[in-house]
């Protein structure tokens, strides 16, 4: 891994800012936003939160124990996410339009086979599937439609997004939940699949029709990056420090929110919160994710996201700290509301900087890279906060031992983050600096 170069400090350009411009995004552009926040929404039921609501019937019609799911899921996630690296690839070489429709196709194929699921390896091998298409892909092509749209005005564009994926995805369990009850579980995986046939593919047939979405496009009447516009192929990402720098605060969200979240029935009980409350406590992780969300994309439109990272790493320090003396009433509203916002900033600020640091005419390879960590991450958070949890003797001292992950990402954050070479912005547009 390639150090910057030393003449490079901490308050010099790091790449050129294409946010910051005289141009007025189309009013195509924001369709385009609303368009991909539907696509991400719609991925709710290869996420984690929408998964939840099938354990017991996993586990009461499939004769498993917990502790085999729990294993399934793991294993799919790590699988699924060893091959997103290939997805992002392909959005580049093909185009995000193509990209959609394909995956969106793929991924009902992957719901109808949740629906037949009969046994330990059948499972995992679905889990492979809708983790890989719904939570890894689907996601990836609708963030890389948004920052491809988007030169001026990108963090709000982004801040928007993430306010609108994370509101549709808490109703993702709701709606699973009352399909369920209407017709089982079975043919609620087939009820999913029918909404993503008939929304997503036909969002990426007509609604991204004669965009010029490639991998090195933006908005009409902006010029596109070009053959030298000093654009990263993702093998020399890879050798900066910038990259693992978005890696290590992405890979840290998502492994203590997910084993957080994963944890959470249990982890409110001990602390004298009914399963009812607990699971209600979703709902200001949302609002804290969406508030924090647009506000890190305004401040990155206007002042630079140089410092944005490490606010994400303080926030999720102060939510593990919460979560260790957490207890009902105010004290839990305030923890989850803390853990949300932490995850709404790091999402918003990594997709903001990955553009502004490596370009655009690899953005597709490079984010799939990025967000193979940040899967890996989230599947070894679960077991890592249960594993602790059994030695030290209760979720208080597990949970404070690991704000490590977080503080160690935050000290990484704060050093110099310049990429090796400057990444011009599109013709016509104001230099700016992502340090400010």
């Amino acid at each position: 891994m390639t150090a910057p170069p030393d003449h490079s400090p901490v308050t010099a350009p790091l790449a050129t800012d294409p946010y910051r411009t005289t141009e007025t995004p189309s009013g195509r552009a924001w369709v385009v936003l609303v368009l991909a926040t539907l696509t991400a929404g719609l991925t709710g039921p290869g996420q984690t939160i929408g998964v939840s609501v099938f354990i017991d019937h996993f586990v009461d019609d499939l004769s498993l124990s917990r502790s085999q799911v729990s294993a399934a899921y793991l294993v799919g996630t790590l699988a699924g996410a060893s091959m997103l690296p290939w997805i992002g690839r392909f959005v580049d070489r093909r185009g995000v339009r193509i990209a959609q429709v394909a995956v969106g196709v793929l991924f009902g194929v992957a719901l109808v086979n949740m629906s037949l699921v009969g046994g330990l390896i059948w499972l995992a091998i679905g889990f492979t599937g809708i983790r890989l298409l719904g939570q890894g892909s689907l996601s990836l092509i609708a963030t890389v439609t948004v920052s491809l749209r988007f030169v001026r005005n990108r963090g709000t564009a982004l801040g928007v997004f993430s306010m609108g994926t994370a509101a549709l995805m808490a109703l993702a369990p709701v709606a699973l939940a009352l399909a369920i009850a209407a017709v089982g579980w079975r043919s609620a995986w087939l009820v999913a699949a029918a909404v993503v046939w008939l929304i997503v593919v036909p969002i990426g047939l007509f609604g991204l029709r004669g965009l010029p979405l490639g991998s090195a496009s933006a908005e009409p009447g902006a010029a596109t990056d070009g053959p030298d516009d000093g654009s990263y192929e993702r093998s020399e990402a890879l050798r900066t420090r910038s990259f693992w720098v978005l890696a290590a605060i992405s890979g840290s969200a998502a492994m203590m929110a997910t084993a957080l979240n994963f944890h959470q029935i249990d982890l409110m009980g001990e602390a004298g919160i009914s399963e009812t409350a607990a699971a209600a406590l979703f709902i200001p992780q949302v609002l804290g994710s969406t508030v924090a969300g647009l506000l890190v994309g305004f401040l990155g439109d206007r002042y630079g996201a140089r410092y944005l990272p490490a606010a994400g790493m303080v926030l999720l320090v102060a939510a593990q700290l919460l979560a260790t003396a957490v207890g009902p009433g105010t004290a839990a509203i305030v923890y989850a509301t803390t853990l949300g916002a932490s995850g709404g900033a790091v999402r918003t600020a990594t997709s903001m900087l990955l553009p502004a640091w490596f370009g655009t005419r690899h953005l597709g390879s490079i984010h799939g890279a990025l967000t193979f960590f940040s899967v890996a991450a989230s599947a070894l958070g679960p077991v890592t906060l249960a594993l602790t949890e059994r030695g030290l003797g209760g979720y208080p001292p597990a949970i404070l031992s690991l704000t490590v992950v977080p503080g160690a990402a935050l000290v990484f954050s704060l050093g110099r983050n310049a990429p090796l070479r400057a990444v011009s912005e599109p013709r016509g547009h104001a230099r700016d600096t992502m340090t400010r």
